[in-house]
């Protein structure tokens, strides 16, 4: 359900039967979190906004200055299918504000509608495709999540070795109804692990989107006796969970992403501003300790490079003409906040525009394979304690976050290394710490 003005969902709420109304939001992290609130307080918060306290979310508020306020953003209503359809339950996410009514400056949905207006300052209009990963492992007789994949099979198996094909399919049913429509769906090549790719659509809509397909995930999972991971590495010697991240650059409605027609010195230029800040980036689009046991392996990008088709690249440019001529970007992965990652990569490909930034040649070759090409090649981070080093020095994330986000983020990472640093098993370690969160 789509572009409902706030009339339209007072009037849907009061002739549908609705019940409960969940007021969702993000952390800075990217984790998601809701408050219910009755049909009665839908007027108020439209008008005012429903307070909360503000403290006790990681990375928001100080206790002394706790208050914000959670305001629907009506386009975003959804009927959660999975709640009873008489007394149902509709979602909004939220934007926050502060109690003077002014944008809460820790709001990634404000982070990246600042830079999506960026862009449209300059008359571009960034779309976002994803394509998420994930695994799905079995319960144990507690009902408690193990570590064993749901099936032995691998990349487009179909049934019965593909166990997870039903998961996937009423995952995809489920998020039809919630307006948000996949593109294509199948088997991953890890043993239980999966992917789903979505339409292309505006930014904010498409970290919208993303949130909503990890929640759907869990619960489906969870109602099919199963446990959903988005971890990027849960099992080692297997696939990573990869956020690949598809974009292309519109004016006045027309894709204009071209490396080969009239438009292609601005995308060379808005690819190798990407590129270039890819490495300071990397602590918002590879946030956690396991981020880095992903990279560099199963196709996982390692070195800053690009080509055309080349998998093995940190960023391919798919084979496609017309609305589909876009860019890949390989190395995000799921457990990123995609409202701050998304900002990031707009405003550094917006800024590779304005500087006229140039390409470098294409990598074309297999670059898990041949050593003696990357050798000139810049490395991305290696761990998330370096990943964190380059974003504190970085001027660029000093030009587009704000200042005390920055810094609540980096204190919180730096505090969430150091507990793996001195870890004689760091893969069991990262287990427990994330693999029933992320």
């Amino acid at each position: 359900m789509n572009n409902f003005s706030v009339a339209e969902v007072i009037k849907f709420v009061r002739d549908n039967d609705v019940k409960f109304i969940r007021l969702a939001f993000c952390d800075i992290f990217g984790e998601l979190k809701n408050v219910s609130i009755m049909p009665s307080e839908l007027v108020k918060a439209f008008e005012t906004g429903i307070p909360f306290d503000a403290s006790a979310i990681k990375g928001f508020m100080n206790v002394e200055e706790s208050d914000l306020f959670l305001v629907p953003d009506a386009s975003t209503m959804s009927i959660l299918p999975w709640r009873p359809s008489q007394g149902g339950v509709v979602r909004f996410f939220c934007n926050i504000r502060m109690p003077d009514g002014k944008p809460f400056e820790g709001d990634g949905r404000y982070l990246l509608t600042q830079a999506v207006n960026y862009a449209a300052s300059k008359d571009y209009t960034v779309k976002v495709g994803t394509e998420c990963e994930f695994y799905l492992f079995e319960l144990d007789a507690e009902g408690k999540p193990t570590q064993k994949p749901h099936d032995d099979c691998g990349y487009y198996d179909i049934a019965p070795l593909d166990k997870g094909e039903n998961v996937r399919r009423e995952i995809c049913l489920t998020l039809e109804e919630m307006g948000i429509y996949p593109e294509m769906s199948h088997h991953e090549q890890g043993r239980g692990q999966h992917e789903i790719v979505f339409k292309y659509s505006e930014a904010l809509k498409a970290a919208d989107n993303l949130v909503t397909f990890k929640s759907v995930v869990k619960v489906i999972a969870a109602r099919n006796g199963l446990h959903a991971s988005f971890m990027p590495k849960p099992l080692l010697g297997s696939s990573g969970s990869g956020l690949h991240i598809n974009l292309s650059l519109s004016r006045e409605n027309k894709n204009i992403f071209d490396l080969k027609g009239q438009t292609r010195g601005i995308s060379e230029s808005f690819v190798a501003g990407i590129m270039d800040c890819i490495e300071e980036i990397s602590v918002f689009t590879n946030p956690i300790n396991n981020s880095y046991a992903r990279l560099g392996e199963y196709e996982a990008p390692k070195y800053v490079s690009w080509s055309r088709g080349n998998r093995s690249q940190l960023v391919r440019i798919p084979a496609a003409e017309g609305d589909l001529r876009r860019m890949e970007l390989r190395s995000p992965d799921p457990a990123c906040s995609p409202y701050i990652a998304l900002a990031l990569i707009i405003y550094a490909g917006m800024e590779g525009i304005d500087r006229k930034a140039e390409l470098a040649s294409p990598t074309n070759v297999n670059l898990f394979e041949s050593v003696k090409d990357t050798k000139n090649l810049r490395i991305l981070p290696r761990t998330l304690d370096e990943a964190i080093k380059k974003a504190a020095s970085s001027q660029f994330i000093k030009a587009h976050l704000p200042a005390a986000t920055i810094s609540k983020f980096l204190k919180y990472k730096r505090e969430e290394s150091d507990i793996f640093f001195e870890s004689a098993d760091r893969h069991g370690a990262e287990m427990d710490y994330y693999f029933n969160r992320i």
